[in-house]
Order: C-alpha cells, then sequence, then structure tokens
C-alpha cells in the first residue's frame, strides 16, 4: 500500500501528521498504543470529558507522563508531546491539528465535532460510526464540498467490509453479500445493562466488578450494533439492507457462501447486493463450530461456468453449486488498526469507506412496552434497540432514527417491538442532531420519490 513510506517521509522531513483525539475510551487506547511507536504521527492533543480517564488511558497504552505533559497544544507542538483537555473545539481549531478522530460514541457530539472539522479546514476520521449511521451521507458531502476527507475508520468492520466489497468489485465481481458475525439469540433484543452480564459470562472472563461498560457491550449483543455497522456499510458502498433488515443466520466461516445468497438459490437473504450478520450460535444456543463472531466477509457470484471452476479450483469456499464463493477476514483489531485511515487521509486524500448514499438507517426498536411521559435511555440501554431498514421503509414510516432515542421524553404509549416513530416523542428541533437529521433526510428524500 505504501503508506508506511509515505510516513516514513513526512517523518524525515520533520512534519508528523498532528492529530487531534476526541474521546479515550477503549478504541482510543488501543489506537495510542500503536501510535506512539508509529513514524510520522504526532498526537497533537487529546479532548476527553474526564481528563483523568484520558491520562489513565495513555499510561494504559504505554506512554509516561513526561508525554502527556504539554501545558498547552502551542507546547505540545514545540516539544514533540500531547495535550489533554476537555476541550474538544479548541482541539479542532488548532492550526497544528490536521486530522480529527472522533471516538466519542455518541451522536450529537460526534455531527458537533464532524462539523466543526470541516468548517476548520480538516480531515476527520469518524470512529463514531452511531453519527455516521444517523447523518454519515450528509456529513460526507458536506467534506467533499469543503475538500477535506471524512472517513470511516480502518480497524472497525464497516471499513474493513468496504474494502472487501471495493476488492470484489474491483476484479469485476458481482457483489452477492457483504456483513460481519456475531453472538446473537433472537432473545437478545430484550437485553438490557442488567441482563447482558448472564450472557456475557458465557464467553468472557469477566463479573459485575469489570471496568466493562455494560451499556456498550449491550448494544453489540441487543442487535443495535450490527444493524449501525451494516447501516453505515450500505451508506459508503450503495448495497441495499434486506427487506426487513438483519435475519442474523447461523454460519461458520465455511457455510457463509451456502447461506448469504439469495433464497431462491438455497440461501436466506431476500435480495442480492445487501448486507447480512452471521450469528455464532445456533438458535438453541449452542456454538456453531469455526464461527466468524469477530470477522468480515463478502459473498460474490461467478457469472459463468469458468469462473465457477476457478471457485472451486482455488479454494475460494464456494457454495455447493460453486456459483457463490466467500472471502473472509477471520477478525479485526479495531484501534490497532486505525492508522491506516489516518495515513490515507492526509496522505492519499482518501478515505477507508465514506458514505455516499442514504441507503440503510437504524430505528429505534421497543424492547418492551413503553409509556408515555419515560425518557428514552438510548443505545444499549433498556428501552429501545436499532434495527436496520432500507432508508426508503424508515422514511414513510416517519420512524425515530436510534441516534435520537436518548434523553427525550414519550408523549406516546408504544408496544413491545414497535418501531417508534418521530410523533412518538418530543424533540427538540433546535438541536444540532435533529437539524442535520432533518437536511440530511430532505436532501436524499428525493430518491424514494
Amino acid at each position: 500500500m505504501n503508506l508506511h513510506h509515505l510516513l516514513a517521509r513526512r517523518a524525515e522531513q520533520d512534519r508528523p501528521i498532528g492529530i487531534g483525539l476526541i474521546g479515550a475510551g477503549k478504541f482510543s487506547t488501543m489506537f495510542l498504543t500503536q501510535a506512539r511507536s508509529t513514524k510520522g504521527m504526532h498526537i497533537v492533543g487529546i479532548a476527553d470529558l474526564n481528563v483523568e480517564n484520558a491520562e489513565a488511558s495513555c499510561l494504559r497504552a504505554g506512554w509516561s507522563m513526561e508525554q502527556i505533559n504539554a501545558a498547552d497544544m502551542d507546547d505540545a507542538i514545540t516539544r514533540s508531546t500531547t495535550c489533554i483537555n476537555d476541550d474538544a473545539f479548541t482541539l479542532i481549531s488548532h492550526p497544528g491539528v490536521e486530522i480529527v478522530i472522533d471516538a466519542t460514541g455518541h451522536p450529537p457530539s460526534g455531527i458537533a465535532h464532524c462539523l466543526a472539522s470541516i468548517e476548520n479546514g480538516k480531515h476527520i476520521v469518524m470512529v463514531n460510526v452511531e453519527a455516521d449511521a444517523l447523518a454519515g451521507p450528509l456529513l460526507a458531502h458536506k467534506a467533499r464540498s469543503a475538500g477535506v476527507v471524512y472517513s470511516l475508520a480502518w480497524g472497525d468492520q464497516p471499513a474493513l467490509i468496504c474494502e472487501h466489497v471495493d476488492w470484489a468489485r474491483t476484479c469485476g465481481f458481482k457483489v452477492v453479500c457483504a456483513g460481519k458475525g456475531t453472538r446473537y439469540l433472537p432473545e437478545y433484543h430484550a437485553l438490557n445493562p442488567d441482563t447482558v452480564w448472564n450472557i456475557l459470562k458465557q464467553y468472557l472472563n469477566v463479573d459485575e466488578s469489570s471496568d466493562i461498560n455494560p451499556k456498550m457491550f449491550n448494544s453489540f449483543l441487543d442487535g443495535t450494533k450490527s444493524g449501525i455497522e451494516m447501516s453505515a456499510v450500505c451508506n459508503a458502498t450503495g448495497l441495499l439492507p434486506q427487506d426487513d433488515g438483519l435475519a442474523f443466520p447461523p454460519a461458520s466461516q465455511f457455510e457463509i457462501a451456502e447461506v448469504c445468497k439469495p433464497a431462491k438459490d438455497g440461501g436466506t437473504l431476500s435480495r442480492t447486493g445487501t448486507t447480512e450478520v452471521v450469528s455464532s450460535l445456533y438458535r438453541n444456543g449452542s456454538d456453531v463450530p469455526h464461527h466468524l463472531a469477530m470477522g468480515t466477509y463478502v459473498v460474490i457470484e461467478g457469472e459463468n461456468e469458468y469462473v465457477r471452476q476457478c471457485f472451486s479450483q482455488y479454494h475460494m469456499l464456494p457454495d455447493a453449486t460453486s456459483r457463490y464463493a466467500a472471502l473472509y477476514r477471520p477478525t479485526h483489531m479495531i484501534g490497532l488498526e486505525l492508522g491506516v485511515s489516518i495515513a490515507s487521509a492526509v496522505c492519499r486524500n482518501e478515505p477507508t469507506g465514506q458514505p455516499t448514499c442514504f441507503n440503510s438507517d437504524v430505528v429505534a426498536t421497543a424492547k418492551r412496552n413503553l409509556r408515555a411521559g419515560e425518557v428514552l435511555d438510548g443505545e444499549g440501554g433498556y428501552m429501545v434497540w436499532g434495527k436496520q431498514l432500507p432508508a426508503e421503509k424508515s422514511l414513510a414510516g416517519n420512524f425515530l432514527p436510534l441516534g435520537l432515542a436518548a434523553d427525550v421524553k414519550l408523549v406516546n404509549d408504544v408496544a413491545a417491538g414497535t418501531q417508534l416513530t418521530w410523533s412518538d416523542v418530543k424533540i427538540d428541533n433546535t438541536c444540532l442532531a435533529v437539524n442535520t437529521r432533518r437536511k440530511m433526510e430532505a436532501m436524499f428524500s428525493k430518491n424514494y420519490i
């Protein structure tokens, strides 16, 4: 890829990439571990509402206090150290920062940080895929218009899946399906931060005293994160969601092409050119052998007999007919791999995945019977989970985006399993996130008329 050589050149010229990092959670800590040993990169500043937590993340990642003791960002640049504070917007506007990484996981904050980065002429890597699912197509459009790069985060599964799709199309293959693996059972949709521990203990050596954030992990298990990530993939690749979103069929690494092909050909898909997330559990709760719980994949179609012979000869994990074949990556390393996005954006002016359309949405769906007067608690909480749907269907139903289903009061009762609508909640139309989302809908809704 030559990215390493481009970074090395920046280091030789004593002009490393100036990076501003917002949010110092797990993803950022993993990135910090590698950033300190990557030539050609300089973390100018880290912004986090909890400065002590950010400092602890740096120390956990192998940094010394001397490396993070800059008095301000000017001092950080002068001494090649890092400044930590709680002011994201000062970080974004500093001239020494070339690229901003939003790793907050909070959609409204991510939108605000992205817009500020674009206004200040900074590239942005949106680790905050929640914000991308909510308004990414508009944010990316604004970035392109301003001449800066808006990019999904390499190491996170959406960017890796986008790379699979790009590889397939560059090779002339028709993409049948793309996606990832996860741990899933239908009853997981009702999980909440209290009950999720019962599931986590089945496969992780953790208990309630762990530093694991149960709300975050719950969003991975209740189906929300899968909907968010597959929406990001659809909007970046032009793939379309299935008619009713994700079905989470069980499949091993060797069964992907058999399972993730159209139903008319013996698979499970409602259409071709779509996304699906395969489960590492059978519906009886037993483990799928050789599962893909941490991995990513693409299924392609061989459109003539010779190509199908090649699928079989080169062990491309074909289905029984050899018409369809799969390529997969067994795992992803999230923040440890983020440097690829940074180098690509700054050195090549290229994103590692970027929304170009609004094909898919994530809508708030009631986990239980909800009552008027209750205040929604958002992703991974007790009240709603996020279901992937075609954007056309979401807009036609006036469904409430999952990214706006936090800290808003219900004005109607909503039955369990039902998608919430905008009219079910009291919305603050002056909110930047709401306004940005509405502008995105207006921009792309003409595609569905």
